[in-house]
C-alpha cells in the first residue's frame, strides 16, 4: 500500500480533548486530513433555548472548558445589551480580573499541551502546577475550580473576599518568575525552535478569509483584539499592548502567547490597584426574579477575547423568559476543522499532534 489511513483521536495524547482526525499519508507525509468532531458536549445551543435566561450560566461555560470565564462573558454581554443593563464600575473591574486570569490559566495549558506533544515532558509538569495556583484563586472567590458561573447578566455574583487582590498579586509574582524557566525549558530549547519554525504557516490574507481570530490571527500582523477593538468590561479604562508578528508558522502562534501571558499579568496588576483604591459596593445591577424574567424583544450580540480568539453569543428574545434563538461564535470551527485541515497537508505525521495543539482549540466549542 502506498497510501494509509492512520486515526488521531479521540483518546489521543496529542488531541486538544474529545476530537478525533483521520488523516491519509504517503510514506510519512500527509496528503489528506479530514476532522471529525461530535464526541463531548453536542447540541448547547439548542438546549439554551430550552433554559431561562439565568440558566443558561451554568452551560455555557462548557463549551470551552480550559477559559469557561470569557464564555460566561460573552452570554452576559449579550443578554445584558438586550436588557439594557449596566454593570456597576467594581463589577466590571472584577469581571476583568477574572477574565485575565482565565486567560493566563489557559495559556499555562497551552504551554503544557503544546510542549507534551513535542516530547518535552517537563514543562507540563511546571505549567499545570502553576495554572493550579490559579484555580486555587478562583476556587476562593467562585467556590470552584473549572466551571465557576461568577459572570451572569447584571455584572459578577459578589465581591472578592478580604485580602484577596494581595494573594492575586503574590500568585503574578511567582508565575512571572517561573517564565525565565519557560524559557529555558522550553522557548529558548532548538527543539522547540526547529520544530515549530516554518511548520504550519499561514498568511494574512488567508486568516482572514478564513476567519481566523487571536493569537492565531495576531501571529500573521493583523493588530487584531476585542479588548481593544469594542472594549468591554474594564478594558477601556486599562493599558495594555497587543503584540503581533509576521511569520504565522507555530513558532509565532506559541510566541504571542508568551508575550501575551506577560501583559496579562501587568493588566491583573493594573485591576488589583484599582480594585485596593475602590470602594466596596455594588458588583451586580438589580435584574428582576430570575425564573419569572422576561427580557424585551430584540436581538444582540456579545463578544469577548478569549485565549482561543474571539467569543461571540448572538441572541434574540421575542419578549419571553428564554431565548427565542442562541448562536454561539467560536473560533475552533475555522481553527480546527478548516485550517488545520489545510494546514496539515504536507507535513510529517510527527507534526499532527503539535499542530492541533498550537491551533489551541476547544472541541466543545465544534460539538456546541
Amino acid at each position: 500500500m502506498k497510501e494509509f489511513d492512520l486515526f488521531f483521536g479521540p483518546q489521543h495524547p496529542g488531541v486538544t480533548g474529545n476530537f478525533s482526525v483521520r488523516v491519509k499519508v504517503d510514506g510519512d507525509t500527509i496528503v489528506w486530513a479530514k476532522a471529525i468532531p461530535g464526541f463531548l458536549h453536542r447540541g448547547f445551543e439548542k438546549f439554551l433555548e430550552q433554559r431561562q435566561w439565568i440558566q443558561a450560566t451554568p452551560i455555557v461555560c462548557r463549551i470551552c472548558v480550559p477559559d469557561p470565564d470569557h464564555s460566561e462573558a460573552a452570554y452576559s454581554i449579550a443578554v445584558e445589551h438586550l436588557a439594557d443593563i449596566e454593570v456597576p464600575e467594581r463589577g466590571r473591574y472584577i469581571r476583568s480580573l477574572v477574565l485575565e486570569l482565565s486567560r493566563i490559566a489557559a495559556y499555562l495549558f497551552y504551554f503544557g499541551g503544546y510542549s507534551g506533544s513535542l516530547g518535552l515532558y517537563t514543562l507540563p509538569n511546571w505549567t499545570f502546577g502553576d495554572r493550579d495556583y490559579i484555580l486555587d484563586l478562583f476556587e476562593e472567590l467562585t467556590g470552584a475550580r473549572v466551571y465557576h458561573i461568577y459572570n451572569f447578566p447584571g455584572g459578577v455574583r459578589w465581591d472578592t473576599p478580604p485580602g484577596f487582590e494581595d494573594r492575586v498579586d503574590k500568585v503574578m509574582d511567582h508565575i512571572e518568575a517561573r517564565l525565565k524557566d519557560y524559557d529555558e525549558i522550553f522557548f529558548n530549547h532548538k527543539l522547540f525552535i526547529k520544530r515549530s519554525e516554518g511548520i504550519g504557516v499561514m498568511t494574512r490574507e488567508y486568516a482572514l478569509k478564513m476567519e481566523v481570530t487571536g493569537p492565531n490571527l495576531r501571529a500573521t500582523g493583523v493588530r487584531a483584539d476585542v479588548r481593544k477593538d469594542d472594549p468591554y468590561a474594564a478594558y477601556e479604562e486599562l493599558d495594555f499592548h497587543v503584540p503581533t508578528m509576521t511569520e504565522g508558522d507555530s513558532y509565532a502562534r506559541a510566541m504571542i502567547r508568551r508575550i501575551e501571558i506577560e501583559e496579562s499579568i501587568k493588566l491583573v496588576r493594573q485591576i488589583t490597584a484599582k480594585l485596593r483604591k475602590m470602594p466596596k459596593g455594588e458588583v451586580k445591577a438589580d435584574i428582576p426574579n430570575p425564573l419569572y424574567w422576561k427580557i424585551p424583544p430584540g436581538e444582540a450580540y456579545g463578544k469577548v477575547e478569549s485565549s482561543k480568539g474571539e467569543f461571540g453569543y448572538y441572541l434574540v428574545s421575542d419578549g419571553g423568559t428564554k431565548p427565542y434563538r442562541l448562536q454561539v461564535r467560536g473560533p475552533s470551527i475555522s481553527h480546527g476543522i478548516q485550517v488545520f485541515e489545510d494546514m496539515v497537508i504536507g507535513q510529517r505525521i510527527a507534526d499532527v499532534a503539535p499542530l492541533m495543539f498550537n491551533l489551541d482549540i476547544c472541541p466543545p466549542d465544534i460539538d456546541r
